[in-house]
This record gives structure tokens, C-alpha cells and sequence, in this order.
């Protein structure tokens, strides 16, 4: 029997866990002996993870919630720790499967080697040099005592062989966030936002997504930004998917315009259908560049560095940067529709799952066969 724990500490380590356990299902009901339990450490509430969010990815109901959200980076780390030991005390496991970058994904790994079990990192390897982002540091602390590495690229293959990490422990696999949105276009459902009382025309608006310090923190840049995309954006809708809090605080900076539509934050499955039917998204999020490129949207990140670089070599997103006078000449290129096309982006191909629980099986199974003679 291989006994695997699966960590979800916020909305997009749900996404990433989706199709590993639909896989793991799959794996079982022909045969094979595994079973798993998932963990919640509850790192974030979001209100939009309601039944209805697990029901639509196809996720059960976490076999245990740690409720170990809220404080600071410290102060949330620890409450994991402490929770996520007690949890793996009562419920061994073979080995504990983290994704993507968050608190969670650090704190539970820790724990986990500390018990003297055997971690797998999915979404391992990925970089941006940038030790401003807790996500960085997350990542190379996760990667520096994981076991085994699941990988979503070649960049990601070559900064873990750089780092020392023998090749066999290093299996490229794809990108599970892939396998959830492939399953799921057909499933997207259309928020029906209306601008003036008319509906959105297909590539006819544009979504903005802003949250990074680096483009929120300071109100006067965040004001040149704000007027750069609306200079930038034709007479094209803007519709901001915003938290209420942070629509009040812009709106008090006067940040307001015609055409800019600050709307409620939109489930995953409206969100995307957002995304697919764009002109094109401005964001400061990693994982949507994995998206738009799937779904061939152009994207423009203001950023001043990604971990996702394959979305800019292969696909559809061009790194603009963090100072608002660089955005007019791309924004000049998309509305010329002198765009890049992108391409496909190898083993991101919806079938990432299987290929991790097939090696999961074949990495654990004979040891543990091997252990019961």
C-alpha cells in the first residue's frame, strides 16, 4: 500500500491538486494499491472555496482542516508546523506531496523530513531570482530537502541540476494547473458582466488583475500605472477583478474611469471564462500566464521577473516590468494586432496526473514491496 498525503493550503494548490486526485482515483479502481489523504491547512479563507468550488474541480471534502490561517508569515508557519505534526503523527504517510509555492508548501515539507518522511515537490524548480517574493524563498527552501521533483519544465529540469539534484530525482512531468484547465473549458461559465447595460463583446475588453506590493504598495505609481493601461487601452472595457477593500482604496485615490469596471472577485470557472474570451489580461500573477498561454490570450505582466519564463520563449506573455511608462509600446503592439502567436508548450497536454502517479507507483511500490519479504 503507498500511503500519500496531499497538501492544499490556498485556492491555486486546490487547482493544482485536482487532477492528482482524480489520477490517484483512477490508479485505484484499476488495481493498483494506493490511497491518499488530504490536508487543508486552512493557510487562506477564501470565500469563493465552497462546496460548490470543490464540486465543480471534482475535489472531496478535506479529510482534515488545520484552520492554521491568519498572522504573520512567521506566526502562520509555525501554527502549520505544529498543526501538520499532529496530523502526521495520527495519520502516517509514505510520503507527503506538496505543490506550487505557498506557506503551506514550505511549512509542511519541513515537518514532514523532521518525521522522517519522504517528501515530492509538484511544480518543483521554478525561479525567479527574486528574494523580495515569499514565494521564492518558499520554493528554494521546499526544494532543498524534497525528495523527489515533479517538474513543469526544462528551465525548471536545469535550476535543480544546478543546484546539485541528481537526475533521477528530477521527473518532468508537465503542469497539473494545465490538466484542471483543459478538463474545465468546457465547464466555464460566463459571469454575464454588463458595461452600460450592454454585454462584453468576445474580444472586446480587457481583465486586469493587480496584488503585488510592487504595483499596489505605492499610490503614486499605482496611480501612473492605473492611467498608463487606461491611456494604453483604446476604447476598450477594463474590468478589474478586485477585492472590495482594495476597489475602495483605489477608488479614494480618485482611480476611476468610464472604462474601468471594478467587479467582486469571480470563481475559477467565471474567471477563466473571462480570460478565454479577453482581448487580452494585464496582470501581476504567475499563474494566469500559465493560462493565457494555453488558451492563446495575449498577456502582458507587470512584473520585473518571472519563474514562468517558457510563457514568454513559448507562449503568449511579454514581461513588461514594474514602471508604467514601459507599458505603451506593448499595449501599442496588441492594439496594432501585431501580437506574438505562442505555441504549445511541451507536456502541457492535460495528462500531467497520470504521468506523476504513474512514477509516484513506481518510485514507492517496489520499496515498499521489497519491505514487507
Amino acid at each position: 500500500m503507498t500511503n500519500i498525503t496531499i497538501i492544499a493550503g490556498a485556492r491555486p494548490n486546490f487547482m493544482k491538486i485536482a487532477p492528482i486526485i482524480k489520477a490517484v482515483k483512477a490508479a485505484k479502481a484499476q488495481g493498483e494499491d494506493i490511497e491518499f489523504r488530504l490536508v487543508h491547512t486552512g493557510q487562506h479563507y477564501d470565500k469563493k472555496m465552497s462546496g460548490s468550488f470543490f464540486e465543480q474541480l471534482g475535489i472531496p471534502e478535506p479529510h482534515s482542516n488545520l484552520e492554521a490561517g491568519g498572522g504573520s508569515q512567521a506566526e502562520q508557519t509555525a501554527n502549520i508546523m505544529v498543526r501538520f505534526e499532529k496530523e502526521l503523527q495520527e495519520n502516517p504517510a509514505d510520503v507527503v506531496l506538496v505543490v506550487g509555492d505557498v506557506t503551506s508548501t514550505m511549512a509542511c515539507s519541513i515537518t514532514a523530513k523532521k518525521l522522517n518522511t519522504q517528501v515530492v515537490h509538484v511544480e518543483a524548480g521554478i525561479r525567479s531570482g527574486d528574494l523580495t517574493m515569499p514565494e521564492e524563498i518558499n520554493r528554494m527552501v521546499t526544494d532543498s530537502i524534497t525528495d523527489h521533483f515533479f517538474t513543469t519544465s526544462e528551465i525548471a529540469n536545469s535550476n535543480l541540476r544546478n543546484s546539485g539534484i541528481e537526475e533521477d530525482r528530477i521527473h518532468f512531468v508537465g503542469n497539473t494547473m494545465i490538466d484542471t484547465l483543459l478538463s474545465n473549458i468546457p465547464n466555464f461559465l460566463d459571469p454575464k458582466i454588463e458595461v452600460n447595460g450592454e454585454k462584453l463583446k468576445e474580444k472586446g475588453y480587457f481583465v486586469l488583475t493587480l496584488h503585488r506590493p510592487a504595483n499596489v504598495d505605492e499610490e503614486e505609481k499605482l496611480k501612473e500605472m492605473m492611467q498608463a493601461i487606461i491611456d494604453g487601452t483604446g476604447e476598450l472595457p477594463v474590468i478589474f477583478p478586485v477585492h472590495p477593500r482594495t476597489a475602495k482604496i483605489l477608488q479614494n485615490l480618485g482611480i476611476e474611469h468610464d472604462r474601468l469596471h471594478y467587479v467582486e472577485p469571480l470563481s475559477y470557472l467565471e474567471f477563466n471564462y473571462m480570460v478565454k474570451n479577453a482581448k487580452a489580461v494585464i496582470t501581476d500573477s504567475g499563474g494566469i500566464t500559465e493560462e493565457t498561454t494555453v488558451m492563446e490570450v495575449p498577456c502582458l505582466t507587470l512584473r520585473d521577473n518571472t519563474e514562468r519564463p517558457e510563457t514568454i520563449t513559448m507562449g503568449t506573455n511579454e514581461l513588461v516590468g514594474t514602471d508604467p511608462k514601459k507599458l505603451k509600446p506593448y499595449l501599442d503592439k496588441l492594439m496594432a494586432g501585431d501580437w506574438k502567436k505562442g505555441g504549445e508548450i511541451p507536456l502541457w497536454d492535460g495528462k500531467t496526473a497520470e504521468r506523476i502517479v504513474e512514477r509516484l507507483l513506481e518510485i514507492y511500490q517496489p520499496k515498499l514491496e521489497v519491505n514487507q519479504n
